[in-house]
């Protein structure tokens, strides 16, 4: 359900959070709040005035539960006392991040959790949310009734302020380094030898692999896990760079950042290949691989403030091989590639720009086709892939019909497999699920959120009618969408994985009935710290609990089905990398073969801070 816009969620981990308190990760300041469900596709919270939404048919009552995550960094948001008007056109054709984003001061705005929700894009009033008017505010508390995004269709608003949360900060990061060098240099494997409280190796000692210069393992207690290896992070600018992207083989580890990517070997963070450099600093990368594990990254066309993210190198993970290279042409207008989003969906590449997309061959580069301007003045923004190929659009944005609207794609042609029109007034913000299709959706006007299931042909199946803060953790959303840009949530075929916001004590796992909407069963944090949900694998959901001060993360292993969803513990992070693991100003991080992955998702620049790029823990 919406919630009240208090402040910006607080917390790194990028998902909605509660404008009072700080969110998975970092702390944030007020920021507009989030929108409230709708029955078909539903997107991250946004504006922060009292919660409303399109006139129609409200959805059972409903209460918001206490306090709501507001958007933090990467997500659109407004300048206070400076509302986006609705109706105005941006000419890139998707979000101002400068009349709604992070640079717009977005601590100083009430947060997506902390708008009351209103009427989704279904046309139904949305559930009040947290604060407006006063309500209840306590999980599973009865709403007041919602609409959703999709005129006709019952919709239950929930809590959820994915709107802008971006891992970390309420402030734009930059730190200075002792120099000024721009160029990357390679980071340097550092495995870890398994000791049990061993001295610290000699300053003469290699440094590569088996080696554990910082003696991270030193001290580490029994039962806990040890660092596998790690990586350093190499050279970036002093104003920081992106480190996007964390790619998973059965051999390597690999990661991009600033301008090179790396692979490492799984087993001791050995170099599987040498890095790959890159002419320019990565804008973009595919987060998925194809089936023969073959990623894309886009990298700028220069150096200056007016260069394109329109380089395209297609990259073998198995070999480390360049494959081929194109670039991305403008489209028409304001159709330009500032901001590019790449996806993969079977062997087809969907290439986004401001106003439209361009499919490619991953395996050859040859172009496949193009998703242009459509219907009543139907420009696609944004795109998805993964099991589909999802593509949202934003229509007759300067007319009285303002929408946006959805549709599956067929990657092989192109062609819509169904097409489902938002209400007035609502915007599609996140997917949080590929299949099944989980649409997180705003209504800035309204300040109102919704999160709503789409079916077979498009159809509204469900939508979240639980009271939550949740505590999603999302990236950057600048210039783009960024529909996949959240980490913290995982669904299965029937059940969505949300965490509920907190800062600095123990949240809770909800599961989510993606049939009905209703909730299933939570599960609270073993530890005084928040956990996140990260995949759904052989019947258990895998949790990450954030680290304290002086204890490292768990990862944690919950039965998604019977009667008991207590968390079984797969890893406990040795105490020796607490520091680090709080550290990152925004991380990836994965659970594969009994091994957990950490990275950074953007560095600092300071030379002075060891700062790392990758940890892998193991038994």
């Amino acid at each position: 359900m919406s919630q009240p816009p208090n402040q910006p969620p607080q917390g790194g981990f990028g998902a909605p959070q509660d404008p009072r308190q700080g969110g998975f990760g970092a702390p944030q300041p007020p920021q507009p709040g989030a929108s409230q469900t709708p029955p078909p596709p539903q997107g991250p919270p946004q504006a922060p005035p009292p919660p409303q939404g399109p006139p129609q048919t409200p959805p059972p009552p409903q209460s918001p539960p206490p306090g709501a995550p507001q958007p933090g960094y990467g997500y659109p948001q407004q300048q206070p006392g400076q509302p986006q008007q609705p109706g105005q056109a941006n000419p890139y054709g998707k979000p101002d991040p400068y009349a709604s984003g992070p640079y717009a001061q977005p601590q100083q705005q009430p947060g997506p959790y902390g708008y009351p929700q209103q009427p989704g894009p279904y046309g139904q009033q949305p559930a009040q949310g947290y604060g407006y008017p006063p309500q209840p505010q306590y999980p599973g508390a009865p709403g007041s009734g919602s609409r959703n995004p999709f005129k006709g269709k019952p919709a239950l608003a929930i809590g959820a302020a994915v709107a802008a949360l971006v891992v970390i900060g309420g402030a734009v990061f930059a730190v200075t380094r002792g120099d000024g060098d721009d160029d990357p240099k390679k980071p340097v494997a550092q495995g870890s030898d398994d000791p049990k409280g061993s001295e610290s190796p000699s300053a003469s000692e290699d440094s590569g692999g088996g080696a554990d210069p910082e003696n991270l393992n030193g001290g580490r207690q029994p039962g806990e896990a040890k660092v596998l290896w790690y990586q350093q992070a190499p050279d970036a600018p002093k104003s920081g760079a992106d480190a996007p992207g964390l790619w998973i083989t059965d051999k390597a580890a690999v990661k991009a950042a600033y301008k090179q990517v790396f692979a490492y070997n799984i087993t001791d963070g050995e170099e599987t290949w040498e890095p790959i450099s890159l002419p320019q600093k990565i804008c973009a990368v595919t987060p998925q691989a194809s089936a023969d594990n073959k990623i894309v990254v886009a990298y700028e066309s220069g150096t200056s403030d007016r260069a394109k993210c329109n380089q395209l190198q297609q990259i073998d993970l198995t070999t480390g091989a360049k494959g081929w290279k194109d670039t991305v042409s403008n489209g028409e207008l304001f159709d330009n590639t500032i901001k590019i989003d790449l996806s993969i969906t079977g062997k087809t590449l969907m290439v986004g720009r401001a106003q439209s997309g361009t499919a490619y061959d991953v395996g050859s580069g040859d172009k496949l086709w193009e998703k242009k301007r459509y219907g009543d003045k139907c420009f696609p923004d944004a795109f998805a892939g993964g099991e589909k190929l999802i593509a949202v659009a934003s229509c007759d944005a300067t007319g009285t019909n303002e929408h946006d609207e959805i549709q599956e794609l067929d990657p092989a042609t192109g062609k819509a497999k169904w097409t489902q029109k938002y209400d007035k007034g609502w915007q599609i913000e996140r997917v949080f699920s590929i299949d099944p299709l989980v649409i997180y959706s705003t209504n800035e006007d309204k300040k109102a959120w919704n999160i709503s299931t789409l079916g077979s042909g498009g159809k509204f199946r469900s939508e979240v009618g639980v009271d939550l803060k949740i505590g999603v953790e999302c990236g950057w959303a600048i210039l783009e969408r960024n529909l996949r840009g959240c980490a913290g949530v995982a669904a299965d075929a029937n059940t969505l994985y949300l965490p509920t916001e907190s800062t600095t004590s123990a949240n809770e796992i909800v599961a989510i009935d993606l049939s009905n909407g209703k909730e299933k069963w939570r599960v609270k944090s073993p530890v005084d710290e928040p956990m996140l949900p990260i995949k759904v694998e052989d019947g258990k959901l895998i949790a990450y609990a954030k680290p304290s001060y002086d204890a490292g993360g768990q990862v944690l292993s919950i039965p998604v089905t019977g009667s008991s969803h207590q968390p079984d513990k797969l890893l406990q992070n040795p105490a020796g990398t607490a520091s680090i693991e709080n550290g990152f100003f925004s991380r990836a991080y994965d659970w594969v073969d009994g091994r957990f992955y950490l990275a950074s998702t953007r560095l600092s620049g300071n030379d002075e801070a060891k700062e790392k790029l990758m940890l892998a823990f193991g038994k």
